[in-house]
């Protein structure tokens, strides 16, 4: 598209498409740059301000930067957000994690960008799924149900894997969503827990 790549043009026209986080490939398909040129404008420009890279191959606008929910769906796919940081956006747990937390079927990771920290446990391949797109600051985000975020972290809790949280609300959650949703973990002690939860 540009002849000549130039800040400037650049980020207006990733704003315009909408494109807040994006991988070399996408940046060469954008702008018709071949991979040498995007190499070297997405180091230049990144070192300059323009790009935050947020891992090795991604990275984002840092002038225009995407939401934290935004980052956690692209740093390590498939995942979706769960947790505690789902359930205090429910306000279902009364404080906000410092860990922006995620299920995935791939190994157990985390990633640090900025001053945040992204973190993704490995749930079984049965149990990904009570999550759906979900508008969030204008932006479509994959996060669990409040059910499902309930039943991913309880499922952790009866592992010893985390810690219990006592202050959880659970009274506007639906009881019959929830014990679907702990049967596919095939668990016993889940099973329990989650009565004892609700």
């Amino acid at each position: 598209m540009y002849t000549l790549l130039k800040p400037i043009p650049v980020r207006e026209e990733l704003l315009h498409r909408g494109v807040g986080i994006f991988t070399p490939q996408d940046f060469q398909r954008i702008f018709g740059a071949n991979r040498l040129r995007t190499k070297y404008f997405l180091e230049e420009y990144t070192r300059g301000g323009l790009f935050l890279r947020l891992k090795n191959g991604l990275y984002a606008l840092k002038t225009d930067p995407p939401s934290e929910e935004e980052i956690a769906n692209r740093l390590y796919r498939p995942s979706y957000l769960s947790f505690e940081y789902a359930l205090a956006a429910y306000n279902i747990l009364p404080e906000m994690p410092y860990s922006v937390t995620s299920a995935t079927t791939r190994p157990t990771r985390a990633f640090t960008v900025g001053e945040r920290t992204f973190s993704y446990s490995t749930i079984q391949r049965a149990a990904f799924a009570g999550y759906a797109p979900a508008r969030r600051a204008g932006r479509t985000v994959l996060i669990a149900d409040p059910e499902k975020a309930l039943v991913d972290y309880l499922y952790f809790v009866s592992l010893g894997r985390r810690p219990e949280n006592d202050r959880l609300d659970t009274a506007a959650l639906d009881r019959q969503k929830v014990l679907g949703y702990a049967s596919l973990y095939k668990r016993a002690g889940l099973d329990q827990l989650v009565r004892e939860t609700l």
